[in-house]
């Protein structure tokens, strides 16, 4: 799959200027891990979306959920758009899935919430596997308040 340059693809833990991890990534992470211990696998999504926005609100994780995100042409909104599952922290997009193994069509679509959002970072939940798999996707400019080594 092309990807483009924009927007990477990282590993789910990633750490801050300071070398510590990412406490947000972190908390969402971990909140999402509960629920995949607590439900397991077999669900459909919106099962996995309601208990996660359980869990974000007993870990005081601030969220909106199905938030539209507009798309645009050459400035002009387009009738299309898209809803991501969930934005947390008012910068980090949140994409659910139940599948029993994502694909590139799963990581397009959150490459495409990071471009119509102008968010820094996406993160890819499946919650149809066995364990709880997680793909974190961050934009050239998130890249760029860390230092090269943590990059």
């Amino acid at each position: 799959m092309n990807r483009p340059e924009s927007v990477l693809r990282t590993p789910a833990r990633r750490f801050d200027r300071s070398g510590e991890r990412d406490p947000r990534t972190h908390a969402i992470i971990g909140a999402a891990m509960e629920v995949h211990r607590q439900l397991g696998r077999g669900f459909l999504e919106p099962v996995y979306q309601d208990a996660l926005a359980k869990e974000f609100g007993r870990r005081g994780i601030p969220f909106e959920r199905e938030v539209e995100l507009a798309v645009y042409y050459k400035g002009d909104r387009l009738n299309a758009s898209y809803r991501a599952d969930f934005v947390c922290y008012d910068k980090i997009v949140v994409e659910l899935k139940a599948l029993t193994k994502l694909s590139g069509v799963e990581e397009a679509q959150i490459i495409n919430y990071l471009k119509a959002g102008d968010f820094d970072i996406g993160l890819l939940l499946n919650f149809g596997a066995e364990s709880l798999q997680c793909r974190r996707f961050t934009t050239e400019k998130a890249l760029e308040s860390q230092p090269p080594e943590d990059r």
